[in-house]
């Protein structure tokens, strides 16, 4: 069977699902395509055996989308985990700096939440969606850019897909970003992350907490119960071997001292799973009518927990410009509409990443001078509150308007 749409999404996961979604009052057809049937999420009390390890930390920005697009009202309030601080210190040292929703007059900086259940809420959003047609779980069998202008989609079902615009939300290993040849600025950071989900003797207090150490970044996440956390250690990849190689007791224990038992005793956790890290940036986002989005554009790493929400801000930047192109007479694959989307995205793309590989860095240096001198200064922003403040506040999307 063939079909037009004017939109193929390839990629139903967060972003490419929000994306979706977002065009939901667009004059448009949209087609979204996902290679996997997604997980049904466990709406029940969270506890260690129901959590899922892949879990992100969304700002107040994506907050605000999600709850434009009717997603964050389905998610389940029993799993969801405001946090209201975050307090992060140098493991090699002195310095420390906190941050407090109360010191911005808000409520919260931010949810953490298993992503499970966020592509729940936007794919059951989007089964009532006249404009979107589901295709899942079907894999792309064949990319073809057609002499007469548009391309050609076929699936392992056995249909074919016509469309003027391919959106590739693919993911980092992105299939239609390497088809179309988009260049890239990629390095491999050498670092695995480490995650599973951990209970600690002594309540998370609704708290975002990371050590930074020489070799890496220890962060505890807070979930729905005060006595869980969803854990990222970034590490060197031998150490991240040699941490999944220990026992369950013997990994508790090095995980208690590398944490330096801020919460007690961690005294026990969920299955293990260690994640290679590689930074990845696109030197464009859009080439001849396929646009990346999200990590098919920009991985980035996951010290401070902005992936997802880059690329949130990816889906509502371009859903929203070709709403606008719309109203002006431009299809939604015209050159300008894509071109303003880049040019909106790129650069705020590239601030963050640029931010979180300079922290990477900075952490990194073992001379005691620098050290000194990075335990000093991290002391000293935690007593200016007009620049500690500014950092949380891009860092929560406050900046951003949704519309």
């Amino acid at each position: 069977m063939n079909q037009s749409f004017d939109v193929v999404i390839i990629g139903g996961g967060q972003v490419g699902a929000a994306l979706a979604a977002a065009l939901n009052d667009a004059p448009i057809s949209i087609a979204l395509i996902e290679a996997q049937m997604p997980e049904m999420a466990d709406t029940s009390p969270q506890t260690l055996d129901n959590c899922d390890l892949r879990v992100s930390a969304l700002n107040l920005a994506s907050e605000n989308f999600l709850r434009h697009l009717g997603a964050w009202q389905n998610l389940p309030i029993q799993r969801l985990s405001p946090y209201s601080a975050m307090r992060v210190w140098d493991g090699e040292g002195t310095g420390h700096i906190q941050f407090h929703a109360d010191e911005l007059a808000e409520s919260h900086l931010g949810h953490i939440v298993e992503n499970r259940l966020t592509n729940q809420a936007l794919m059951d959003g989007l089964r009532q969606q006249s404009n979107v047609q589901l295709l899942m779980p079907v894999k792309v069998e064949k990319l073809e850019q057609l002499n007469s202008g548009g391309y050609c989609i076929e699936l392992d079902n056995g249909q074919s897909l016509y469309t003027q615009l391919v959106v590739a939300a693919d993911g980092a290993r992105s299939f239609v970003r390497e088809w179309a040849q988009f260049e890239t600025r990629e390095w491999d950071y050498g670092h695995h992350a480490l995650v599973c989900a951990i209970e600690v003797e002594r309540s998370h207090e609704q708290c975002a907490w990371q050590r930074f150490t020489e070799d890496g970044v220890l962060a505890f996440l807070p979930l729905a119960q005060s006595n869980l956390c969803s854990i990222v250690w970034s590490c060197p990849e031998e150490k991240a071997q040699q941490l999944l190689a220990l026992n369950e007791t013997e990994f508790l224990n090095e995980l208690t001292r590398s944490f330096e038992t801020k919460l007690g005793q961690v005294k026990a956790c969920s299955k293990r799973v260690a994640i290679p890290l590689r930074q990845r940036h696109g030197k464009r986002y859009v080439k001849d009518g396929v646009v990346l989005v999200g990590d098919a554009a920009h991985s980035i790493h996951p010290l401070a927990g902005q992936g997802v929400n880059l690329g949130f801000m990816d889906a509502y930047v371009l859903a929203d410009e070709i709403k606008q192109g719309l109203k002006r007479g431009l299809s939604a694959h015209h050159p300008e509409v894509l071109a303003r989307f880049e040019r909106r995205r790129m650069p705020e793309n590239l601030t963050m990443m640029a931010t979180m590989e300079g922290f990477k860095r900075l952490f990194a240096v073992k001379t005691p001078a620098l050290r000194w001198l990075r335990n000093w200064g991290m002391s000293k922003m935690n007593r200016l509150d007009f620049v500690k403040n500014h950092i949380v506040q891009q860092a929560m999307g406050s900046h951003r308007r949704i519309r």
